[in-house]
């Protein structure tokens, strides 16, 4: 399958990012260019959660709104907006579209899967120091077990040379 512009932009941004923040294995690379491209439904750009639903919709059914999923990887809920912002500098809690900016969502995706502020496991907990690389069990970084195969296969098949 032939890679859009964007999503050949998108792999270079993330790219570069992983190496200003010391994401340097190039499975673990690999593994966080395939998560945003899953959770971008593959648009490889930032996005809102249920993007193609209003804000109506959002507010009626996400118990986290305003707080809903938004970026390269769906950040939810108040407390990781105020992390996050902490750690860049943002007011995302008073202005959560600032993690749609490109520059923002890149450094959420890689600085959350670097250190394990989604769910508490981090890139180093599946990839790297001689252990035997887990693209399967790497899901739960960001959410569990879910689709887990079908992302280690994209992240197994990526290519970022």
């Amino acid at each position: 399958m032939e890679l859009s512009d964007t999503c050949i932009e998108m792999q270079r941004i993330i790219k570069k990012e992983c190496v200003l923040q010391g994401v340097v294995n190039t499975e673990q690379i690999e593994y966080v260019i395939a998560t945003a491209m899953w959770e971008t439904n593959h648009t490889c750009k930032p996005v809102k959660e249920a993007y193609w639903l209003s804000d109506g919709w959002r507010e009626r059914h996400l118990r986290y709104y305003p707080y809903y999923g938004r970026g390269f990887v769906q950040i939810t809920w108040k407390h990781n907006y105020e992390v996050f912002g902490k750690i860049l500098g943002l007011d995302l809690v008073n202005h959560p579209e600032l993690a749609l900016v490109p520059e923002n969502a890149v450094k959420i995706l890689v600085i959350g899967m670097r250190d394990g502020l989604f769910t508490g496991y981090s890139l180093n907990t599946f990839f790297g120091f001689g252990k035997t690389s887990d693209f399967i069990h790497a899901r739960k970084i960001i959410n569990g077990m879910d689709k887990a195969h079908v992302i280690a296969s994209m992240a197994q098949s990526t290519s970022i040379a």
